[in-house]
């Protein structure tokens, strides 16, 4: 019950992505309960042979440590990365730990294998986890990425996440941000320089 009463604090955590209609910044546990539906919607662009099952329990737990680590922006520079995954080790290790043992190694495992990406579940979590605020921005009019000025070649770095989860999916989010470009809700990606 320790747990159970802890993690309904994830519902005060907010994030930077704004929700269309609402006028407000939406929190970690409602970010969790989308991209768990999502993966139930989309499981069918999951690879053959994911446990649909087990990729909705990681979306559900892998926020979690923003109880105590807050949310980052995906585009936080890589200090600010760095400090967070230290935050979220020492919070994973607190919260996880108000379970008992067998429940506490069973959802830490899944938390742990959100974060390393080392299955096919674990990957196609991530990638869910990724298009959710693309989707958002997107309906939003660009959202975050106007506030914080966030370039099309920003937004492409991170559709390799979702590329590795799922393909399609994958090819699905770089025509979202084309139309992004094209829409003028994303500056375009830089032109190589020449030699």
């Amino acid at each position: 019950m320790r747990f159970v009463n802890e993690i309904g604090l994830l519902k005060g955590v907010p994030r930077q992505t704004v929700l269309s209609g609402l006028g407000r910044r939406e929190n970690s546990a409602e970010h969790s309960w989308h991209i768990a539906l999502m993966a139930l919607a989309l499981s069918e662009h999951a690879p053959p042979g994911t446990d649909i099952g087990r990729v909705i329990a990681m979306l559900l737990v892998h926020d979690i440590v923003e109880i105590d680590a807050g949310d980052l922006f995906v585009y936080a520079d890589e200090a600010q990365q760095a400090s967070q995954r230290q935050a979220e080790q020492a919070a994973a290790d607190r919260i996880f730990a108000l379970l008992p043992p067998d429940q506490a190694a069973g959802l830490r495992g899944l938390w742990d294998e959100f974060e390393e990406r080392r299955t096919q579940e674990a990957r196609f979590a991530r990638g869910i986890d990724r298009l959710q605020p693309m989707l958002e921005n997107l309906k939003v009019g660009g959202g975050t990425w106007h506030e914080h000025h966030v370039t099309a070649d920003q937004v492409l770095a991170k559709v390799a996440l979702i590329e590795d989860g799922s393909p399609g999916l994958g090819r699905y989010a770089r025509s979202l941000i084309a139309e992004a470009v094209r829409g003028g809700l994303l500056d375009p990606p830089e032109a190589p320089e020449q030699p």
